[in-house]
């Protein structure tokens, strides 16, 4: 693999995160035009409020006499516990109305608290800052050991101070319930069947750098789905890593990356509810947390017979069609896939437009941007400086970026 790129889709992943953590869940592009002159142009802190935030209520109810019985540390939202309903806190915010995209419960507008709130312009999110605890134990190690990396998990995320970021995503929390019930560590993953949002872009992330560090990509898929089962069992993830791994390290060899991205999607099948369907689906039932498991399962896994066509997207719609109307711009990967997929292609892997292209898309633009940018970087020899250094842990990433490099390669 190119050592170049291989630093450079790295880079990508923590630019990606910290351009589009301030519209993070925007799901109404006309908000972040609203709230960002021309859109997203260059890193921002995380406004107050947020126009539809429903991050506020979120439940966490770990086992705490069991984890105290067992010596295991259960506190994951420390200083942010008012924006959670727990079993060691009372919710003081108030969920009084059903709006947003997907009609969930949230407070009213001036309590709408942004998922990142209080992260600044160029900071990055507890998503990519899991990355480089994955990337320190790799380096600490020499290696990738998967109990040293469980361990340092878990102590990033019980270690108060650490993580700056409020939004701690559903399969965290399920985790560590899991593990406050006495677990073990490996099997603490919750299953896509039971928790509808388990089937997310975020166990994508973790799993796909750590197929940076395989000699071939038929060990690289198998190290990537063995990592995603620690926190994710989703049928739908792993779909997504069989095709991402082998385009990432594809584009990592310098192969044409339109055509190779093309051929990808091509494996790619679309769903048979999807786009403003799927939407709608949600609001209807005020929520998707009011649809049976049996129901959700069947929106999230029943595919058609058609697959991504990037040409035939490009021709038949336009860049507001395929956001939202097509496929919804939210955190499910056989939504997200054709989305990241989209931009790149219509960008023709420009770096810094389709880092900009994807923030200004909204829904989940934070998990997608981090996919979105380890492709985009492993398909660039050079990246803008200044997307670099605008980071506010440049310095300390930089040096991980290539104390990890030296490592794997």
């Amino acid at each position: 693999m190119n050592t170049t790129r291989v630093k450079n889709a790295l880079w990508g992943a923590f630019i990606v995160d910290a351009m589009a953590m301030p519209v993070h869940w925007y799901y109404q592009r006309k908000y972040i035009y609203e709230g960002f002159e021309g859109g997203i142009t260059k890193y921002e802190d995380a406004p107050h409020p947020h126009p539809e935030s429903f991050m506020v209520g979120m439940s966490y109810h770990p086992n705490i006499a069991k984890a105290k019985e067992l010596g295991r540390p259960f506190d994951i939202v420390h200083k942010h516990i008012r924006f959670y309903d727990t079993n060691y806190n009372d919710l003081d915010i108030k969920l009084s109305v059903h709006d947003g995209e997907h009609k969930n419960a949230m407070p009213k507008k001036n309590e709408r608290y942004h998922y990142h709130h209080g992260l600044k312009a160029g900071e990055n999110t507890l998503g990519a800052n899991l990355i480089r605890v994955l990337m320190r134990s790799i380096i600490k190690e020499g290696q990738y050991k998967q109990d040293v990396f469980i361990k340092d998990f878990v102590s990033y995320l019980t270690t108060p101070n650490l993580n700056k970021d409020p939004y701690t995503e559903v399969y965290i929390r399920a985790w560590f319930e899991n593990y406050s019930n006495g677990v073990p560590p490996h099997a603490c993953a919750e299953e896509q069947r039971n928790v509808w949002s388990i089937g997310s872009n975020g166990g994508i992330i973790r799993p796909l750098v750590l197929a940076l560090t395989s000699k071939s990509t038929f060990q690289a898929l198998g190290v990537a789905l063995q990592h995603q089962q620690i926190t994710h069992r989703s049928d739908n993830v792993s779909s997504a890593l069989c095709v991402l791994v082998p385009l990432l390290r594809t584009l990592l060899d310098g192969e044409n990356p339109l055509e190779t991205l093309k051929e990808a999607a091509l494996q790619v099948q679309r769903t048979t509810i999807s786009g403003s369907e799927l939407s709608k689906t949600y609001a209807e039932h005020n929520g998707p947390g009011n649809i049976t498991k049996d129901e959700m399962w069947k929106i999230h896994t029943d595919f058609s017979d058609s697959n991504v066509d990037l040409d035939a997207l490009i021709k038949d719609y336009t860049e507001d069609e395929i956001l939202g109307s097509v496929f919804t711009t939210g955190c499910y990967p056989e939504q997200s896939l054709p989305v990241l997929m989209y931009l790149l292609y219509k960008n023709k892997f420009d770096f810094k437009a389709s880092v900009l292209a994807n923030a200004n898309a909204g829904g989940d633009c934070v998990h997608r941007g981090i996919i979105l940018g380890l492709l985009a970087g492993a398909a660039n020899d050079d990246i803008p400086e200044v997307l670099k250094t605008g980071l506010v842990e440049y310095e300390s990433i930089k040096k991980e970026i290539e104390d990890f490099v030296k490592v794997i390669l």
